[in-house]
């Protein structure tokens, strides 16, 4: 360790080193991933965990992380679990965790930035070990949307809502935010259906191949009968979201699922109404090389930034840019980009305007073919890269998500399983 510590001196001192060459070199005190694994994504209200509950779902990966990590569950000191629609997240993560294998020393909470809530939590535990408040913690991102979904159940008081247009704008429906960013930027319908269907070509490609197969883990859960409402024990282990043989054509036929605000977006083009989970485990360098860890990957840093509130869509497009100048890279350092496919016209939007390279963005599709489980998506889209540029023997993994009421965020990660 000594020498290592030696050898990242030096290395800061040679003259001549590139951004890239700085990102990728080994540090004891680099932020590691030494666990990434994820459920199935299933169909929101009828799919596998239809009637799983948030607290069941957490449950089940936990005793995954716990099983498959090789690791005392006592070492483990925080578990944060990102997630947007369920206001007693904290209370069934703890209790999760506790079933799972975990001791009553491990602390958990729960965070909520909307569909960024597992890119957040991933944040939150490296920052924590970064600052030497734990030594290793785990980020979850899960989402049952059979529960329920995001929707305020009231407006925002009168003196929000008038204050001005922004905030105000935070009130309005994803979909609406979806129809403002087609209009506002010429996105046409065909366009939309275009990039959604090869989403599914992906997703199905992927699929069939076993792409998957490494960053699923399988679940056994309880499904109840809608005709008998009898339990029957099921295996979940595939994505259900993925449809075979979708094309441009197909999707074309499909009705406009907002017509009160346009219609460009649909059932086809935006994202899937989803169930699902996904965890990292992290630690430092040193640590995961002193308990023999496998390290998987380096979390290199993330950022957030903002933007109006009724184009929420394309935060994606001022986060990315952000995130790369903090590290003075450009998009032709980064090899594998997993983007949020909340909706094709702001997927198609942040690809243009970025001008990112379709080959390296979403490779396995993405929310529309996918689905996306809110706050489990900025989780799974790390699980689903990393196992990408391991498949590829890629390097640096950008991931980045739009975020409700105007934000978004983006995460850098160094893949080292090449």
């Amino acid at each position: 360790m000594a020498a290592e510590r030696l050898g990242s001196v030096l290395r800061h001192m040679t003259p001549g080193k590139s951004p890239l060459d700085t990102i990728t070199q080994k540090n004891p005190d680099d932020i590691v991933i030494t666990l990434a694994i994820r459920t199935p994504l299933t169909k929101a209200g009828k799919g596998g965990f239809k009637d799983t509950h948030l607290d069941g779902l957490v449950f089940k990966l936990l005793e995954q992380v716990v099983k498959r990590s090789r690791l005392d569950p006592q070492m483990v000191e925080d578990i944060c679990l990102g997630n947007v629609s369920d206001a007693k997240a904290a209370y069934y993560v703890r209790a999760a965790c506790l079933a799972a294998g975990f001791p009553n020393t491990t602390s958990a909470y729960s965070t909520n930035r909307f569909c960024s809530s597992g890119l957040k939590a991933t944040q939150d535990i490296a920052n924590q070990i970064m600052a030497g408040a734990i030594e290793i913690g785990v980020a979850i991102g899960a989402e049952s949307m059979s529960d329920g979904g995001d929707r305020l159940t009231r407006p925002f008081v009168d003196e929000i809502v008038n204050a001005n247009q922004d905030a105000a704008d935070c009130l309005q429906p994803m979909g609406q935010t979806s129809e403002n960013v087609g209009k506002d930027f010429d996105i046409s319908r065909q366009e939309q259906d275009k990039y959604a269907a090869e989403s599914y070509c992906r997703a199905e490609h992927a699929q069939k191949s076993g792409w998957f197969d490494d960053e699923i883990v399988p679940i056994t859960v309880n499904v109840k009968d809608p005709k008998t409402g009898e339990l029957k024990e099921v295996k979940l282990t595939r994505d259900e979201g993925p449809r075979y043989g979708t094309t441009a054509e197909s999707l074309g036929k499909i009705r406009p699922a907002f017509p009160d605000f346009g219609n460009r977006s649909t059932g086809g083009n935006s994202s899937q109404v989803t169930d699902g989970a996904a965890a990292v485990l992290l630690m430092k360098r040193s640590k995961a090389m002193e308990l023999n860890q496998p390290i998987l990957a380096k979390f290199v840093g993330a950022t957030v930034a903002g933007l109006a509130p009724r184009i929420m869509g394309i935060g994606p497009s001022v986060a990315i840019p952000k995130l790369l100048s903090k590290y003075q890279l450009s998009l032709d350092d980064i090899d594998v980009i997993e983007l949020n496919e909340a909706f094709a016209s702001m997927a198609v939007y942040c690809r243009d305007t970025l001008k990112i390279d379709w080959s390296k963005m979403n490779i396995r599709g993405g929310a529309i073919a996918l689905g996306h489980p809110l706050g489990a998506t900025g989780a799974r889209q790390i699980v689903t890269g990393l196992s990408e540029c391991r498949r590829q023997k890629k390097k640096i993994l950008l991931t980045s998500m739009c975020i409700g009421t105007g934000m978004g965020m983006a995460g850098l990660f160094v893949n080292e399983q090449l």
